[in-house]
């Protein structure tokens, strides 16, 4: 169901701050994102006070093949966005991007298998694309369709829309976890929120966490009430 807000960022971090305090162990894993909405988010939350960042295991839901400094990097933008803000945090696992793809999908596979068996990913944050993907989850690509234990893959978008080569966790990875939040906000996002509410099959609308959450804006909403 979404949920229509004002402010998605502020939304976010009161999203964030709910999980973190009904977490069930004493840490709490979250798992983020990248994208122009990502970045207000992850601003928005670095100013809240309801967050013991210490207690706090970050990890990547997907990123492009680039180096870590790289404008485009999603690990980037968390820096710079989030962790630069807040100070420690417990610890920050990004994905590995400066070897052969198969030996970082193989990397991250090990991190992700560790935390799923583990304690679990307490909240992954994740957005939407126009054409109705996420994480980088794409309309048509073979990663939709991922076995079980197959929790992060490569990808390219089929359709050309998204540069470079990509990793991303994979659906199983994604539903897996205890609070799935979308942040939706823009008209150019109209399109696939309307898609979404019809029920057509985009690669987001097969996200199902325990327990999902959309936020999306007026304008992401086509102006809806």
């Amino acid at each position: 169901m979404l949920t229509p807000v004002g402010n998605v960022p502020s939304a976010f971090s009161a999203a964030v701050g709910q999980a973190f305090a009904s977490r069930p162990g004493a840490r709490f894993a979250l798992v983020l994102s990248g994208g122009t909405t990502a970045r207000l988010c992850y601003q928005d939350l670095a100013t809240t006070d309801a967050i013991d960042w210490g207690a706090v295991d970050v990890f990547m839901g997907d990123e492009r093949v680039v180096d870590a400094a790289d404008d485009d990097a999603n690990q980037r933008l968390v820096r710079e966005a989030l962790l630069d803000r807040v100070g420690p945090v417990g610890s920050f696992s990004p994905m590995p991007t400066d070897g052969p793809l198969e030996q970082c999908v193989a990397a991250y596979q090990r991190i992700m298998a560790d935390l799923i068996a583990g304690p679990g990913i307490d909240l992954i944050h994740l957005g939407l694309g126009p054409d109705g993907h996420t994480a980088s989850l794409f309309p048509g690509a073979p990663t939709l369709d991922a076995g079980a234990d197959e929790l992060v893959a490569a990808t390219l978008d089929p359709n050309g829309s998204n540069p470079h080569p990509r990793l991303t966790l994979t659906l199983p990875a994604i539903n897996s976890a205890r609070t799935a939040v979308f942040t939706v906000s823009g008209a150019a996002k109209a399109e696939a929120v309307a898609a979404l509410q019809r029920g057509e099959d985009i690669p987001a609308s097969r996200v199902h966490a325990r327990h999902t959450v959309w936020l999306v804006d007026d304008a992401a909403r086509g102006g809806a009430p």
